[in-house]
């Protein structure tokens, strides 16, 4: 079976699981070929411009029956819908309407003859127990805007990691896998031609590792999976000379070393400081980026990008003040010379003058200057180590957990109880599964794969102790049953 653009269908279910693993040919094949959306060229008319993204997700959690160890694998979103009377429960609904919401809206104002721009960002996670707990309308309304030839322009998707891990204390060649299963769930739930158009990454709580060599394998990982280019978090990246960022509005080259020698780099798109929320649901970065004039890059001068990324359906302005705002902010935007960019849109423009990316200020991950200050990349990882050893006796502060959006919190100290049994899962699923060269499109590598995948979910660490907790070590602990059932196969 075939589908748009002559490429085939995937299949979006297998086995009763979502379709994570087992086409990397033809999704590689899809990401080579893809055909970029007709964009203008050069910037005529245009002083400044904004962009916004809205990252969706929800967990899946132990909770379809009574008894912890074996209820079934459902969304967080299905549970609370049926546990309303539950702290936030009450939420639920609106929480899936705004999930669908964009579907509708993107229609609606290109009708109108404006030009709204959006980008989206759905874990696998979300996309999964959207389908398992009957909400095919919400995936429809997705599935127009992603694949009709009109609002699709409209429209960008961000890739992810499929189970919402963060990258800095996630094993890199786990997080390989998260950014490959989210490829081939959109595929198979929108066509691998739509996959062909997805051209960025957008990581999960806007975590960037700062560990000289996971910060290398983590952009290794984009750009061998296709990617373009990357959004960051303002604090998560710094100059070469270790200080803070000069042009947050333009586009950066993100460079990392690994203490071999190896450089990766890839473009990165900023975002800047301020609480997510509200600047997303009352399109500050328009009002932002209406102050704002050309900025030098290189020979050019440029219109700046500001650019905003929140969740899209938690608290009271994202969930009510949001939708009257982004369509005030459209209609008004729309021709003006502050126009609504998508970032796709805006690189294809920049592009278009004869920039290349090698053109673009370099960053790099955050702290990292102290290190290099000491050492040279190619010193090797022992002496990386030492270094880093060195530098946390001089400042207690020092740190290579990496950063995000929530810098207050650490993904590592206090997390050991959840940590442990998902390392040990990881290093089963290697040793048991890897290494005995399982192909992916092996059911048993799927069944293990999609439990390791669960079990690296953000939510079981983000939300502390208690229930959340509870559920990270009984979904690690289906992960290694998951693996170890392999001996027996």
């Amino acid at each position: 079976m075939t589908g748009p653009g002559g490429l085939p269908r995937l299949p979006e279910q297998i086995d009763g699981l979502p379709n994570i693993c087992g086409s990397d040919p033809l999704v590689s094949e899809a990401l080579r070929n893809a055909r970029e959306e007709p964009a203008e060229t050069g910037f005529g008319g245009i002083d400044s411009s904004f962009g916004i993204a809205l990252h969706m997700h929800q967990p899946l959690i132990p909770a379809g029956g009574p008894e912890l160890r074996t209820a079934a694998l459902i969304s967080n979103l299905e549970w609370m819908l049926a546990n309303p009377h539950i702290a936030d429960n009450h939420n639920a609904a609106v929480f899936l309407s705004c999930y669908k919401r964009m579907g509708v809206f993107i229609p609606q104002l290109l009708d109108e003859g404006t030009q709204p721009r959006v980008m989206l960002d759905y874990s696998g996670t979300l996309l999964y127990g959207l389908r398992q707990m009957g909400a095919g309308d919400v995936l429809d309304a997705l599935a127009r805007i992603t694949t009709d030839e009109r609002d699709r322009r409209a429209v960008e998707w961000l890739g992810c990691a499929w189970g919402h891990p963060v990258a800095p204390s996630t094993p890199v060649q786990d997080y390989r896998l998260h950014v490959r299963a989210w490829q081939h769930h959109f595929a198979a739930l929108f066509g691998l031609e739509a996959l062909g158009r997805v051209g960025g990454f957008s990581p999960a709580e806007m975590a960037l590792p700062n560990h000289p060599d996971v910060a290398y394998a983590f952009v290794k990982t984009l750009t061998d999976c296709g990617y373009h280019y990357v959004v960051v978090q303002e604090d998560t990246v710094e100059e070469p000379d270790g200080s803070r960022l000069r042009q947050p509005h333009l586009p950066h080259l993100l460079a990392c070393s690994s203490s071999s020698g190896e450089t990766a780099s890839i473009v990165a798109i900023v975002k800047t400081q301020g609480s997510d929320a509200k600047l997303v649901g009352q399109m500050q970065p328009y009002f932002e980026a209406k102050g704002l004039s050309p900025q030098a890059l290189g020979t050019h001068r440029v219109p700046p990008l500001v650019f905003q990324i929140a969740d899209g359906e938690n608290g009271g302005v994202m969930m009510n003040e949001f939708p009257p705002k982004y369509f005030e902010v459209v209609r008004e935007c729309s021709g003006s010379p502050t126009p609504m960019l998508n970032i796709g849109e805006y690189l294809q423009r920049l592009w278009s003058l004869g920039v290349a990316p090698e053109d673009l200020p370099w960053v790099q991950p955050r702290l990292q200057a102290r290190i290099w200050s000491a050492m040279d990349p190619g010193e090797g990882p022992s002496r990386l180590a030492e270094v880093i050893e060195g530098l946390r006796r001089q400042d207690p502060r020092f740190h290579m957990e990496g950063g995000s959006w929530t810098n207050d919190v650490s993904w590592v100290r206090g997390y050991e109880a959840v940590l442990a049994p998902m390392e040990t899962a990881s290093a089963l699923f290697h040793e048991r599964v890897t290494r005995r060269d399982i192909p992916p499109e092996d059911p048993r590598y799927r069944r293990a794969l999609f439990s390791l995948l669960v079990a690296e979910t953000s939510c079981y660490r983000y939300w502390g102790e208690g229930r959340w907790t509870d559920y990270g070590k009984e979904v690690a602990r289906r992960a290694i049953e998951a693996v170890a059932a392999l001996d027996g196969s």
